[in-house]
């Protein structure tokens, strides 16, 4: 989901309510005593060698009766939905991107663009946000980051072995939450997304190798703590709404006769408002695989 950071962010959107130190994958187990469902943070674009992934998201899979993600896969890949998505994230007529940007701004952009070959007819009518994830998608193929997500991976499974899927939010709601992210801050934005191109091969593996180590410490370090220094209101509207959102759904089911596996990006579980440490401090049982 990341400002390229700041998208890979909210593609990562884990909190560490148990030691890193032994820590071995992104995947948790959380139980009220009589029932249980697996939590696992997810990480939406990987290269092609980051497969196979950590063998605990397979066991939790397997012990799952029900798959559960952020949104319908299917409905978000659809023509439907990413032209919604363009009218969404696209300036209405008369207003353009030289309207929202300072000139010099404006200026950094066009350097960038003309180094990628992307003329700046062609983002124009864009709003920032839409920009800022143009941004990271480009920097992201160039790093080879082409491979399938782990969303993907277990969706595209879960349809093969015919296990139910179900879903926390739908693919409106989401691109509401896509949509707002630097409002009000469009300048600010595109700068901080220009400026972390820069260090994103770091970041990314950096990000990388401690979702797959479940290192809840390092994810807080890497990016909730920047988050909430940068964008407080991003960091509310991206994730600590959702999971306000979210967190009432996870607990009806423990109301179930199933067992859920649940898969939400990566850096909605960690940090004093993730839902691993809520659930905690609801009386739930955590444990990590």
């Amino acid at each position: 989901m990341k400002i390229v950071k700041l998208w890979y962010i909210f593609s990562m959107l884990i909190f560490g309510v148990v030691n890193s130190v032994h820590a071995t994958s992104s995947v948790w187990k959380v139980s009220n005593g009589k029932s249980s469902l697996y939590l696992g943070g997810t990480v939406h674009v990987l290269m092609a060698d980051d497969y196979p992934l950590p063998a605990e998201f397979d066991q939790a899979y397997a012990l799952a009766d029900t798959l559960v993600l952020e949104t319908d896969m299917a409905k978000l890949e659809s023509p439907q939905f990413q032209q919604a998505m363009l009218r969404q994230l696209s300036y209405s007529e008369g207003q353009n991107l030289t309207q929202h940007l300072t000139p010099e701004t404006y200026e950094l952009l066009t350097a960038y663009c003309e180094s990628r070959g992307i003329g700046m007819q062609v983002i124009n009518n864009f709003k920032p946000s839409m920009i800022s994830l143009m941004l990271t998608m480009i920097e992201l193929q160039r790093l080879n980051f082409t491979g399938m997500g782990v969303d993907k991976y277990y969706n595209d499974k879960a349809i093969a072995d015919a296990k139910p899927l179900g879903k926390l939010e739908t693919v409106e709601e989401q691109l509401a939450f896509i949509a707002s992210m630097g409002k009000g801050k469009e300048d600010a934005l595109i700068r901080y997304s220009l400026e972390d191109i820069k260090t994103l091969p770091t970041f990314m593996q950096e990000m990388k190798v401690a979702w797959r180590n479940g290192d809840p410490q390092a994810l807080v370090d890497l990016a909730i703590t920047p988050l909430i220094k940068d964008f407080p209101d991003i960091y509310q509207s991206l994730l600590v709404q959702r999971n306000n959102n979210w967190l009432p759904q996870i607990e009806a089911m423990f109301s179930n006769q199933q067992t859920e596996l649940i898969l939400v990006g990566t850096l909605h579980l960690v940090g004093k408002d993730g839902l691993l440490q809520r659930l905690e401090a609801a009386g739930y049982k955590i444990s990590q695989l």
